[in-house]
């Protein structure tokens, strides 16, 4: 390996050192003085701390501070060199991206990738772009975070009976990942990542409340709850791709019928434009499957923006399903915020438009009263803020 790949783990000795670190990830630069006031810290202490912080190279000093009266003092901030590795695994594609300490993204990559291959050879494609891309932004890699399609063990860094994951259950992706990048490494779901971006640095900032689903190859959904991710016991909280519609509906990736999945995931949008095309009740899909022999998702979606009616009928039946899922989460976790992401989110307006109706007719009036139901602005970058958001906390934790 180049010299790019060699890492280094400095070590957090106290619960206020992690205090520090997060405070100055989440806030940005600050001075000693309010430093102290935020920890609650006397300033010899804040002193101390910070003094062993920079002499490990995780914080340095910026400039001075605004004045408040009397001298100015120094900021402190994260060290510029510090580098996090995200990596959003999807079923068809990767996402590899380097953040500095505060999980600003420094540079990403998206390359097409079937996580049917199996975790040796995905991971080995991931290292393989991670060495790529830190030659590009040289750094101290203190940290990696990576989110899968599937239901994850949080605990355990692996994933347990993943349905599009044949070859992954119980296969030990913090351990395999920790050896080929040599750093500590977190393993979420793909949607709880998500989740944490949009609440971190997307349109869900700040907010504590909130419900993010993803529509994509597979359904899902992250859920946070007063700003921390909840996973559930099994680590299985949001998987609302294989909540039952119809007990004589279509066969589903999990082996059931009538999921929420099987009627409105990507694959499902590609079999029924097919179908569509082939029954000639679209003449735009049914040109694409001349020219290509084949439909995805993304045709379906071009097809309705072109005013397609056969298509337009299908998001809005897979809109108002979704919908009649969503309102049933906004009745019993009562979100701040609905966000919908995902790569068949980008179908827009005409499919938030019924989802957005399906909520608001059946959930209560004191539920959505406020409630805003909107599309990510993050794309494709929510996954890997997030996982670089899990991989600063674990950095940032106190070393046993």
């Amino acid at each position: 390996m180049s010299t790019a790949s060699t890492t280094e783990h400095p070590m957090v000795e106290t619960r206020h050192q992690t205090q520090l670190l997060t405070l100055l990830r989440d806030e940005g630069p600050m001075s000693r003085v309010e430093l102290g006031e935020r920890l609650e810290l006397p300033r010899a202490r804040v002193g101390a701390e910070v003094a062993r912080l920079a002499e490990v190279g995780l914080v340095e000093t910026a400039g001075p501070s605004a004045s408040r009266g009397g001298r100015r003092s120094t900021l402190v901030r994260l060290a510029g060199d510090l580098r996090v590795l995200s990596v959003d695994v999807g079923a068809t594609s990767v996402g590899v991206a380097l953040t500095d300490a505060s999980c600003e993204v420094l540079v990403h990559t998206v390359e097409d990738c079937d996580v049917r291959q199996g975790p040796h050879a995905v991971l080995k494609r991931v290292a393989a772009l991670a060495e790529k891309i830190r030659e590009e932004v040289p750094g101290k890699l203190i940290a990696a975070g990576i989110g899968l399609p599937g239901p994850v063990s949080f605990a355990e860094g692996m994933a347990v009976a993943p349905p599009i994951m044949p070859g992954w259950d119980r296969f030990s992706v913090r351990d395999h990942l920790g050896g080929l990048l040599r750093c500590p490494i977190t393993v979420d779901n793909d949607v709880n990542s998500m989740a944490l971006g949009e609440r971190h640095a997307g349109v869900a900032r700040s907010i504590d409340d909130l419900v993010f689903v993803k529509i994509g190859t597979g359904i899902g959904c992250g859920i946070v709850l007063g700003g921390k991710v909840y996973r559930g016991v099994a680590g299985t909280a949001g998987d609302i791709g294989h909540i039952r519609l119809d007990d004589y509906g279509p066969t589903c990736a999990c082996g059931e019928t009538g999921c929420l999945e099987a009627y409105f995931g990507g694959a499902a949008l590609a079999r029924d434009g097919l179908t569509l095309a082939r029954s000639g009740r679209s003449t735009y899909l049914a040109d694409v499957v001349a020219a290509r022999g084949a439909i995805t998702a993304q045709d379906v979606g071009r097809a309705a923006a072109s005013g397609d009616f056969g298509a337009v009928n299908l998001i809005r039946d897979g809109g108002r399903r979704l919908g009649q899922v969503v309102a049933s989460l906004v009745s019993f976790v009562n979100p701040g915020m609905v966000v919908i992401g995902g790569g068949v989110a980008q179908l827009g307006h005409q499919l938030l438009a019924e989802i957005r109706s399906s909520v608001y007719r059946r959930s209560l009036p004191l539920a959505t009263g406020n409630l805003p139901i909107v599309l990510s602005e993050l794309g494709d970058t929510a996954g890997v803020i997030g996982a670089a958001w899990s991989a600063t906390d674990r950095a940032f934790t106190l070393s046993s």
